[in-house]
């Protein structure tokens, strides 16, 4: 079967023909439907930083997988072939993309622990990207800012992650804030069902935020979210824009703030998000290409050129 695999750091990804694969114990293969381009994909190819999650090469990336059980392995109950499933690349050390071959393929191997059921109702692009964009936005919300309903919520960045992490926090009865410096989002915002939009966080010190949660990460965004948070307010940091910020601790301890880390998330998010995807509270903008188009499409992520999240379908 064909497989877009990387082979080294600023080189293209090599389309290359590789063995199916034989589940072991307590192994299953999925039939890939869907799988999702992100931009970690994108510094994967770019920098070799990312080399020491890599640990060997080639490897078929794509680590947003979605598809249907094919085939079993020996002690596998929980799953049957036919079933609809989602993997979640958190729950277990072996990562698809990283560590083991992933979803940019017709078939992935996966520990039948790591998979999660789709409801009825949900097709495999909301399902590929749940897997990672749905499950850490709704972790940043939900698992680790604790939102609930009327709550004032300020969403930082309405990019793939911060528009599922806005629509997340209004469904469940949050009043929705956003920032985001691309005014050609801003109607988006409003059809997620934002009260206001704004072009920078500065915009909203002093306005006591119960929650701020920062898909940007650029510093500076953490560090005015103190300003804009109310005594014993939350700030969680999901963005990874710069890997450092001068903040106030002045202010951080007079208003007893809570600074949270947010990474990935855990499969009940996963689940958690399913839901909301399959009864189309949540409907992320999605772009469909096809598996001859991925490296297009990494392009286009590249490039800036991508709004919502971009899926492969493979069929």
């Amino acid at each position: 079967m064909r497989a877009w695999q990387f082979t080294g750091t600023h080189q293209p990804l090599a389309l290359n023909e590789v063995p199916e694969p034989v589940p072991g114990a307590g192994e299953v293969v999925v039939d890939i439907k869907a799988a999702g381009l992100c931009h970690s994909d994108v510094g994967v190819l770019d920098d070799e930083g990312w080399l020491s999650m890599l640990p060997v090469l080639p490897v078929t990336m794509g680590h947003e997988v979605a598809g249907v059980v094919s085939a079993i392995g020996e002690g596998v109950t929980e799953w049957s072939v036919g079933d609809r499933v989602g993997v979640c690349p958190t729950s277990s050390p072996v990562t698809p993309g990283y560590n083991r071959d992933g979803g940019f393929s017709a078939k992935y191997l996966a520990p039948a622990g790591d998979l999660v059921a789709m409801p009825d109702g949900l097709g495999f692009e909301l399902a590929a990207l749940g897997t990672d964009a749905g499950m850490t936005s709704y972790h940043a919300v939900m698992t680790i800012g604790g939102v609930k309903a009327g709550d004032k919520v300020a969403i930082i960045g309405l990019g793939g992650l911060g528009q599922v992490g806005a629509r997340v926090a209004v469904v469940k009865g949050a009043e929705v804030t956003v920032a985001e410096i691309n005014e050609d989002v801003w109607p988006l915002a409003k059809e997620i069902g934002a009260v206001e939009v704004v072009k920078s966080i500065e915009e909203l010190a002093g306005r006591d935020f119960d929650v701020v949660i920062d898909y940007a990460g650029f510093g500076s965004t953490t560090a005015r979210a103190v300003d804009a948070i109310r005594r014993d307010g939350t700030i969680v940091v999901v963005g990874m824009g710069v890997l450092e910020a001068t903040i106030n601790t002045r202010d951080v301890i007079l208003k007893q703030a809570r600074i949270l880390g947010s990474n990935g998330g855990v499969k009940q998010d996963i689940a958690d998000c399913y839901e909301l995807f399959a009864s189309g509270e949540v409907a992320p903008v999605t772009t469909t290409i096809t598996f001859d188009e991925i490296p297009e499409g990494i392009e286009r992520l590249r490039r800036g050129e991508v709004s919502g999240r971009l899926v492969a379908r493979m069929d």
